[in-house]
């Protein structure tokens, strides 16, 4: 008799327990996540911060040692220099000395053609007289016609020595100084990637390096959660999403505080499509349901920062 008194307690127990569990609607307490990776492989040399620190945007992290960059960087500053050198070449084309020669050529030419030109118009008159020979008169206008090509070309190859190179070779050499000066920008950008900073307001969870230690590429060094980012995950079968909506306002408890009542507001409901995901604490249903997530988020989340992630939380039943 004692025995079956026994058993039929233990039953009621277990009876009562599961309509518990079925009853109450357990979640977890979630943050959005950030993490914080390097753009440039460098060895860490010192850190700002600990885990659990709360850092502002544009708060430097850490400091790592990138000496590449400095390598690099007198290597483009040497391609910037001579770059720079070419195009002011290209541009301004002959030396104060170069003109001052081709201006020398320019006027004893010059002196030769008025000399041939004014000795072609006395022959022309004395060839109309008969008084020389046809031969002579063309001798002198080959010579005349030959002093007038080469002050000519005097006068192209000095305008072409004030005015500079041709203009596909200045914009060529504007090229490569602006390549240069590309390289130097990208070296500077790199020079800053030194300094890790926080991308945002966010709390460090996690710090996944020590000093000493070299961080590649794209390394995650530093997790974190973002600040005023907190909300609530519940999980429901089919059978009992249809009791809520978004938008609708609603109350979260939080066990660990003494069931503290949290004011919110569900923002999404959608379809969970893995098992893992699922966050209650007792995923009892049938395997032909589809679950659903619930999504809600604080209304005051500035307050709720300080509540621990993946707590156990329980929405009140409508």
């Amino acid at each position: 008799m004692k025995r079956l008194y026994f058993t039929g307690a233990i039953l009621f127990f277990l009876s009562c327990s599961n309509d518990v569990k079925e009853n109450r609607i357990e979640g977890k307490i979630e943050r959005e996540q950030i993490t914080v990776v390097t753009k440039v492989p460098g060895k860490v040399v010192k850190f700002l911060v600990q885990e659990g620190d709360l850092v502002n945007e544009g708060d430097t992290l850490l400091v790592l040692d990138i000496p590449e960059v400095e390598a690099k960087a007198e290597q483009a500053r040497g391609a910037l220099q001579s770059a720079d050198a070419q195009y002011t070449m290209a541009v301004k084309g002959a030396t104060g000395g170069q003109l001052i020669q081709l201006q020398a050529k320019v006027d004893g030419l010059k002196e030769q053609y008025d000399f041939a030109r004014k000795s072609i118009d006395r022959l022309q008159n004395l060839l109309l007289d008969s008084l020389i020979s046809q031969q002579k008169y063309d001798e002198t206008y080959a010579k005349y016609q030959g002093a007038k090509s080469q002050y000519l070309a005097a006068q192209a190859e000095m305008a072409e020595a004030k005015r500079g190179a041709r203009y596909e070779q200045q914009i060529m050499a504007l090229g490569q100084k602006e390549r240069a000066l590309g390289a130097v920008e990208e070296v500077n950008v790199a020079a800053k990637e030194k300094y890790i900073l926080a991308p945002q307001d966010m709390s460090i969870e996690t710090i996944n390096l020590k000093i000493g230690e070299l961080a590649m590429a794209g390394y995650p060094i530093v997790n974190g959660f973002l600040n005023n980012s907190t909300y609530f995950r519940f999980t429901l079968p089919e059978d009992r999403i249809g009791a809520w909506s978004k938008g609708e306002d609603v109350v979260v408890q939080v066990p660990y505080l003494n069931n503290k009542e949290i004011k919110a507001k569900v923002t999404a409901i959608k379809t969970l499509s893995a098992y893992a995901n699922i966050a209650t604490a007792y995923p009892d249903y049938d395997i032909q349901q589809a679950l659903f997530e619930i999504k809600v988020v604080p209304q005051d989340r500035e307050h709720s920062n300080d509540l621990l992630t993946k707590s156990l939380v329980v929405l009140q039943l409508p």
